[in-house]
């Protein structure tokens, strides 16, 4: 099982906004950094835990645990021609951005970004590393953990 970290701006999809959608799922639509996007097509299992991490906000920080829900599948954003997340080069035949379903479970505290930084257990998370701008990283168990009990 792996253990990932979500990045998603609250003012297009926050954690409440899933708490209100049928099953509490969303499908992780957008994703444009191959890396980011390997992980979803590669490595995300359905139950794989994931920490919901709401970005470009006053104050970013992880909202709520989630899973994956699905396995991986062609992102439908990348073939709307005019859309924000076109893509020109994609086919149906050769898609070239996937995704897959996240549920929310629960939402936490804000566990800041902040805080996060405080936390020596902590120091080596990809989500905190300098220039890091990836919108999917893996988290190790112990940082998992270490969250979890921070977020209460």
């Amino acid at each position: 099982m792996n253990h990932w970290l979500m990045k998603s701006e609250p003012a297009e999809v926050s954690v409440d906004d899933v708490l209100a959608m049928p099953r509490a799922t969303v499908a992780w639509f957008g994703v444009r950094n191959y890396v980011a996007r390997n992980y979803m097509r590669d490595h995300m299992r359905v139950g794989d835990p994931v920490l919901f991490y709401h970005s470009s906000c006053s104050e970013p920080g992880i909202a709520g645990l989630a899973k994956v829900a699905s396995t991986a599948y062609p992102d439908e954003t990348q073939f709307e021609a005019g859309g924000k997340y076109f893509d020109p080069k994609a086919t149906r035949e050769t898609p070239r951005w996937m995704l897959v379903d996240v549920q929310v479970t629960r939402k936490t505290r804000l566990v800041s970004l902040a805080e996060l930084r405080m936390q020596k257990a902590l120091a080596d998370m990809v989500v905190l590393r300098r220039g890091n701008r990836l919108s999917v990283t893996p988290v190790t168990p112990d940082e998992y953990k270490a969250i979890l009990a921070l977020a209460g």
